[in-house]
């Protein structure tokens, strides 16, 4: 049966379940903090797994029209061209989540409610997108990029609009829809740890050490990372002692990622940014560097992490007790940055239906140069 024959299928069989589930995932989360305002990275993002580098970007046109369209692009191991790899059959205008094991060996695709949606199908692939086995999480899934978690075993995490967080046991398990609640926004804010930061809102989740589940949010409380660990039905704060100087500031988890030892993290604390990464039982925190607007924000092999600011400004750190570097000033229209072999970077841009791809090298000399155009057949109107 072809991948659009089998959404259809679990959509017809599952259609007036879901019904009764509408607008469920979209309430409001159930602890308010007026103090702060919770600050998430953008959906455009991009992971390495063994199969190779993805990158997730919107093209098209207006979202108000619903010409927008999300697209999954894929750089095989060991090739230097990108490729369209976006899963078919489902519409994709409320956006992408893409989360790959700790083994790397298939590829973990949510869609976002759109179209009336209430809940986010999904898409599995173990080669390089050529063909995608359907799923499906009845719930809606938030609009973060790190929403998704992989675990080595299999086992998958998915975070909720309304911060609630579930959990499916098996790769099997959750690409047949048997997931279940692991944490709500308002359980985990009232647990010890989450009450010691003030939880304001829960923006990614990830696997630590055996596969142990993590979340990361927004403290309303001074100088506190919000990072948490799971064990038993119990969460306990697992976040990074900032130094003395962040001890002003209020600190938002934007980004985990699962790492060699541990989990490691993108915070924001007041107008800087920090990496932070595990080593032994504690972590090692970068240096800050100047945020801004944080449009794009991944994290690559070896602990490196990047993110795209505001006024093409770029910078990347190189993992663990390295140094941000400001990179030259990305293409008009980059998206995206998807790391290279060597220490350089890919530059995704995009121009309606148009995916220009641009390399940066690693000399301090190095510039932008365009290596690849990709033209995506976009039906405009479709979505309508």
């Amino acid at each position: 049966m072809s991948t659009r024959r089998a959404w259809l299928a679990w959509l017809a069989f599952l259609g007036a379940g879901l019904a009764a589930l509408g607008g469920c995932g979209s309430q409001s989360a159930p602890v308010t903090r007026p103090s702060l305002t919770v600050v998430t990275a953008p959906l455009p993002t991009s992971l390495v797994t063994a199969q190779g580098t993805w990158a997730v970007a919107v093209m098209g046109g207006s979202a108000a029209s619903d010409n927008n369209f999300w697209q999954l692009f894929v750089r095989p191991a060991g090739a230097s061209r990108w490729t369209l790899a976006t899963p078919e059959g489902v519409a994709d205008n409320g956006g992408l989540v893409a989360a790959g094991g700790a083994g790397g060996t298939s590829l973990l695709v949510g869609f976002r409610p759109s179209q009336g949606l209430a809940f986010s199908p999904l898409a599995a692939s173990g080669d390089t997108g050529k063909s995608w086995t359907p799923g499906l999480l009845d719930a809606d899934l938030a609009d973060v990029p790190d929403a998704l978690a992989v675990g080595t075993s299999g086992q998958a995490l998915a975070l909720l609009h309304d911060g609630s967080i579930e959990v499916a046991p098996t790769a099997a398990a959750a690409a047949a829809g048997h997931w279940s609640r692991l944490t709500t926004l308002g359980a985990l804010a009232a647990s010890a740890a989450g009450h010691a930061c003030g939880l304001a809102g829960v923006n990614a989740v990830s696997f630590g050490v055996n596969d142990t589940p993590m979340a990361g949010g927004s403290c309303v409380r001074r100088g506190v990372a919000g990072v948490f660990a799971e064990s038993g039905g119990t969460w306990q704060a697992a976040g990074p002692a900032l130094p003395a100087a962040f001890g002003g500031d209020q600190v938002q988890v934007i980004g985990l990622a699962s790492a060699p030892g541990g989990t490691e993290a993108l915070m924001t604390a007041g107008t800087v940014l920090v990496a932070a990464w595990p080593e032994g039982t504690g972590w090692t925190v970068s240096a800050p560097v100047a945020a801004g607007t944080v449009r794009a924000s991944g994290f690559g092999p070896g602990g490196s992490v990047w993110v795209l600011l505001g006024g093409g400004r770029a910078e990347a750190i190189g993992g663990t007790g390295g140094a941000w570097r400001a990179l030259p000033a990305v293409p008009a229209g980059t998206q995206v940055l998807a790391p290279v072999t060597g220490g350089g970077y890919d530059a995704l841009a995009v121009s309606g239906s148009r995916l220009t791809v641009w390399q940066l090298g690693v000399t301090a000399s190095a510039s932008w140069v365009q290596v690849q155009v990709i033209n995506v057949p976009i039906e405009y109107g479709s979505s309508s």
